[in-house]
């Protein structure tokens, strides 16, 4: 298939990539080798990436994330740095999908038991809050309770609905959310990610050579992805009409390993509940 030919597929134009300096990569002098195949040429002490092949990569990517989405897997945003954070967590929230952004909390994955738990703490202090039976403490009480509440939303309510392991992990920038991709790497979660010129692609299932920088440049690509997950939505709901139920069960991950709890407190930097709701 032309370039032509998959950016009309994938609803985009070369104007847009250029417009979103999704081509500029690092200076020359912080780059990783393992890059090389994906850099056109340098620029004034910058590397430009070969949009022609980043064009292939996001189509192959969104390829994968369309049909993950037609047989009901999930996928999980994952965006801390500061560039990134409003549109992954506007974008995912807009299809209904899991993200993170910020900090990422380790053992999300790999102790995802631990981190469940902590979710349906958040999950029970909202309702004490919705049904009144939080004004029943002691002012005193209600505002520890709050105090947590807070904190908890903050690193997870992008996946309090995220009631198992996501089947794949979108990732803004491979440096910063470094552990995400450890973890994902542990479990054999596929991972998309866009991957700049400082960037070892080798942990990546799905490289999407492009500026991890650039806000304009990140919300492209994520909403591409995006695109991609609820076509394969609607690609399900096609292949349901008069298909038998048990073909249309999600796709289930492999058994979370769970981690000694002696360790979770190293792991899982949020506040100690010892309240006891």
């Amino acid at each position: 298939m032309q370039t032509e030919e998959i950016l009309e597929e994938d609803g985009i134009s070369m104007k847009q990539l250029l417009e979103a300096g999704v081509h500029f990569g690092h200076q020359t002098r912080r780059w990783n080798p393992k890059m090389a195949k994906y850099i056109f040429n340098e620029r004034n002490g910058i590397y430009i990436l070969d949009l022609k092949k980043t064009v292939r990569m996001i189509h192959e990517a969104c390829e994968f994330v369309r049909e993950l989405s037609a047989c009901g897997g999930k996928i999980l945003f994952v965006g801390t740095k500061r560039q990134a954070q409003e549109s992954v967590a506007e974008i995912a929230s807009n299809i209904s999908c899991f993200h993170v952004t910020h900090r990422w909390l380790g053992g999300m994955l790999t102790n995802y038991k631990t981190i469940r738990g902590r979710v349906n703490k958040l999950i029970e202090l909202d309702r004490m809050r919705e049904d009144g039976t939080l004004s029943h403490r002691t002012k005193k009480e209600q505002l520890n309770l709050m105090k947590i509440r807070e904190r908890l939303h903050k690193y997870l309510s992008g996946i309090r609905e995220m009631d198992r392991l996501p089947d794949a992990l979108f990732v803004t920038d491979t440096r910063k959310e470094r552990i995400a991709v450890e973890e994902a790497n542990k479990l054999n979660i596929p991972v998309i990610a866009i991957v700049d010129t400082n960037c070892d692609p080798d942990p990546i299932n799905y490289v999407i050579p492009a500026n991890d920088d650039a806000i304009r440049a990140v919300r492209l690509i994520t909403e591409l992805i995006a695109n991609a997950y609820v076509q394969g939505q609607k690609l399900r709901q096609e292949r349901a009409e008069g298909a038998d139920p048990e073909a249309l069960e999600p796709i289930r991950p492999t058994p979370t390993p769970v981690i000694d709890l002696e360790e979770i407190e190293d792991m899982v930097d949020l506040p100690e509940v010892t309240e006891d709701v």
